[in-house]
């Protein structure tokens, strides 16, 4: 998992992208950075390779979505037939290969990278068919599959496999992900991206054609405000796992609480303006959060 991006993320057409130029960066994973313990950092580039490159298919490019989900479908026949012991076949070689070594050597569980490809499929399904999520059961599902199987990968690495660590890992990677959705509002909602649920608009009056306005107003600032304290609740449940992860993990975890929580603060501070402004992360706030994080 890493921070909430501080930098926009264009997207080319409803299919759906993140990130620019013409490489996507799957959002909720390290890339073997410093804090990283030595000896993970190969195996967690391989996962890492593997969600960047899912999501590429999932996002980049002129396809549509039909192709992508093809494309998809084939990815995550790949991944099975790795997982069963044969050899990876040529188009994805470079992804699959030291994948298939990483499944040996760790044991990981496969059922967490599928759970990250049905999201991706998700993803595009739904907006190609402008769907919407009915109530926060229904998005926390969602995030079940594209955001928490990060955290857990990672702490099986770790060797942490207790109940109560998975569990605070999930609160953490979930709050990662509804804080991007909040965060991006102005970004997904044009395209077709519906992460405020029904439940939620309804419970505030808020309809979808005033959404689409991108216009704040009392009920709007509600309804954003409420689903960002929802966010912040599900980050202070998970936020105790920092102190069961030794070393260099535990510090990398601390940051990306913190990362997480200093995002929400800008969220918080436009009282529903994120509908048209993207908060982002400034030089003073990456100070602010090694403070917190010192003090955590």
């Amino acid at each position: 998992m890493t921070l909430p991006s501080s930098e926009p993320r264009p997207r080319t057409a409803p299919p759906g992208t993140p990130q620019a130029p013409a490489v996507t960066h799957y959002e909720n994973f390290p890339v073997a950075s410093l804090l990283c313990p030595p000896h993970l950092r190969q195996p967690i580039a391989a996962i890492y390779a593997f969600a960047r490159a899912a999501d590429d298919l999932a996002d980049e490019g002129d396809a549509g979505p039909e192709e992508r989900l093809a494309d998809l479908a084939a990815y995550g026949a790949e991944l099975q037939s790795i997982a069963a012991g044969h050899p990876p076949g040529a188009r994805w070689a470079a992804i699959f290969g030291p994948l298939q070594a990483v499944l040996r050597s760790h044991a990981l569980p496969v059922p967490l990278l599928a759970d990250l490809l049905s999201a991706f499929t998700q993803d595009i399904a739904r907006t190609r068919d402008g769907a919407v999520y009915a109530d926060r059961a229904e998005l926390l599902d969602y995030c079940r599959r594209s955001a928490d199987p990060v955290g857990r990968l990672l702490l099986h690495l770790y060797g942490v496999h207790d109940a109560e660590s998975l569990a605070r890992s999930d609160a953490i990677c979930s709050a990662l992900q509804l804080i991007n959705f909040w965060q991006d509002l102005s970004v997904d909602i044009p395209r077709g991206r519906h992460y405020l649920t029904d439940a939620d608009c309804g419970a505030h009056r808020v309809d979808r054609a005033a959404l689409s306005t991108l216009r704040t107003t009392p009920a709007t600032r509600a309804l954003v405000n409420d689903c960002a304290a929802w966010a912040r609740g599900l980050m202070d449940q998970g936020a105790p796992l920092v102190h069961r992860l030794p070393g260099r993990a535990g510090w990398e975890l601390r940051l990306v609480v913190q990362g997480g929580l200093r995002i929400l603060d800008k969220v918080e501070a436009l009282d529903g303006g994120s509908l048209h402004t993207r908060p982002r992360l400034r030089l003073l706030d990456w100070a602010r959060m090694l403070g917190r994080a010192v003090a955590m």
